[in-house]
């Protein structure tokens, strides 16, 4: 199982951003992804999980200016953000869930860093 995250960059605030995970080694339209990120100093939290059937959750904090999507030819899913705030500077992971839960995450990406700032 692989995955690897691209897309991250500084932007500024107010600005959109795309962020990819690209998947491999497994069935990737059996199961979960999700979204987190950790700032520094910070714990690390969900923002974001779709789900094998479509379904799709967002934390509030992010919730009607972030929409998560997939993929399946590509076996990709994307994070698009939007209307970016300095607080959502931070390092940005996609995770699979086996469960298809978007609770119980096993396998990791390595991160892209997103900056917001002007």
């Amino acid at each position: 199982v692989q995955l690897v995250e691209s897309g991250g960059a500084l932007v500024q605030p107010g600005g959109s951003l795309t962020l990819s995970c690209a998947a491999s080694g497994f069935a990737f339209d059996d199961y979960a992804i999700g979204w987190f990120r950790q700032a520094p100093g910070k714990e690390r939290e969900e923002v974001s999980c779709i789900n094998s059937d479509g379904s799709t959750w967002y934390s509030d904090s992010v919730k009607g200016r972030f929409t998560i999507s997939s993929d399946n030819a590509k076996n990709t899913v994307y994070l698009q953000m939007n209307n970016l705030k300095p607080e959502d500077t931070a390092v940005y992971f996609c995770a699979l869930d086996l469960g298809s839960t978007c609770e119980d995450y096993t396998y990791w990406g390595q991160g892209t860093q997103v900056t917001v700032s002007s």
